[in-house]
């Protein structure tokens, strides 16, 4: 028999919530039309990076409170980076 894994994760076997993967859907689908805009007042240019629509549909879905785990803080790399640089 062979024994489960999951019992150190709490949750469903799901990492991203299904309203989130709705939110990236429809900035994937936004990108493709042209009509996904980038920063706060959307005057910025259609996105043509796939990875940034996505980040785009992730963070659309964490302000509507969908399941998306926590940002990696960037914070953390840049004084990794710095200390191994001396």
């Amino acid at each position: 028999m062979a024994a489960k894994k999951s019992s150190s994760r709490k949750s469903s076997g799901r990492k991203y919530g299904k309203s989130a993967s709705k939110s990236v859907k429809s900035a994937m689908h936004r990108r493709k039309k042209g009509t996904l805009k980038r920063g706060k007042s959307g005057h910025g240019g259609s996105v043509k990076s796939r990875k940034q629509a996505i980040a785009i549909g992730l963070s659309e879905a964490r302000k509507k409170g969908a399941k998306v785990p926590k940002k990696k803080s960037s914070s953390r790399r840049k004084k990794s980076s710095s200390r191994s640089k001396s």
